[in-house]
């Protein structure tokens, strides 16, 4: 049956939706960098390229472990820095946020007009909402943006087909299947194509419902980031090289 290869397009709907306004993209700034916001300070870390960590607090710079010599007016824009990024987060987290809740919407219209019985049965609104409550409650408490990029999103989304996947399966495996014992093949077959044609074009329908809602907000944030990307400029690591944490897309 097609209830599997639905429930793989809501997941690639739902992670490909809820990551589609990237800031990054949106304002042309992007990090290799996993961002930590913690009270005693900024964590950048990457796996490969030097410096793999850099810290900041209060004025101050390390990397890789090492103390970065400043002068007041680097000092300055480091403090600075840190001061955006924590205005900055709750902006973007609750940007995530609004993005889940968005795409869950629009994944609920697609899978109920594949599986209308589930949706009217109460089961698949249960299952959304229990499964996207949580995952809002896990973006509303982290501090790293590992927790709510796209890598992020596709886990979160493998967990909610986990929970809507027999609820689907049930619904339209069984309609099918009562159709085709009652001689209805050419229903049944009918039935396969509704859920095909629901799957096709499934996932840029989301992501373009999820990009529309959030475009404007996103631009509004541009500025701000842009501003970061300017108060970096010309400062160094440890070791004199220039520190890039946002890099032009250009």
């Amino acid at each position: 049956m097609r209830a599997a290869s639905l429930a793989f397009v809501v997941a690639a709907c739902f992670a490909g939706g809820a990551a589609a306004q990237d800031l990054g993209t949106t304002c042309n700034l992007a990090s290799t960098y996993d961002l930590t916001v913690r009270p005693e300070g900024l964590a950048f870390d990457r796996a490969d390229v030097a410096p793999r960590s850099v810290r900041m607090h209060d004025g101050n710079l390390t990397t890789d472990g090492s103390a970065v010599s400043l002068r007041p007016d680097e000092q300055d824009r480091v403090a600075l820095f840190e001061s955006q990024v924590r205005t900055l987060l709750p902006k973007v987290k609750a940007l995530a946020s609004d993005g889940v809740d968005i795409a869950a919407r629009a994944v609920r219209q697609e899978a109920a007009t594949a599986a209308p019985g589930a949706a009217s049965s109460g089961e698949l609104d249960q299952a959304l909402n229990s499964r996207v409550a949580d995952i809002k409650r896990r973006i509303a408490a982290s501090q790293s943006t590992k927790d709510w990029q796209e890598d992020a999103m596709r886990e979160y989304a493998q967990e909610i087909v986990s929970d809507i996947m027999p609820i689907l399966t049930q619904d339209v495996g069984g309609e099918a299947m009562q159709l085709a014992m009652n001689g209805d093949l050419q229903g049944a077959a009918a039935l396969r194509d509704r859920v095909a044609g629901v799957s096709n074009g499934a996932q840029e329908r989301v992501a373009a419902k999820v990009t529309a809602a959030l475009r404007p907000r996103v631009q509004a944030l541009c500025p701000q980031v842009r501003q970061l990307g300017e108060l970096q400029s010309g400062l160094h690591d440890a070791s004199g090289r220039p520190l890039v944490l946002l890099e032009s897309g250009n």
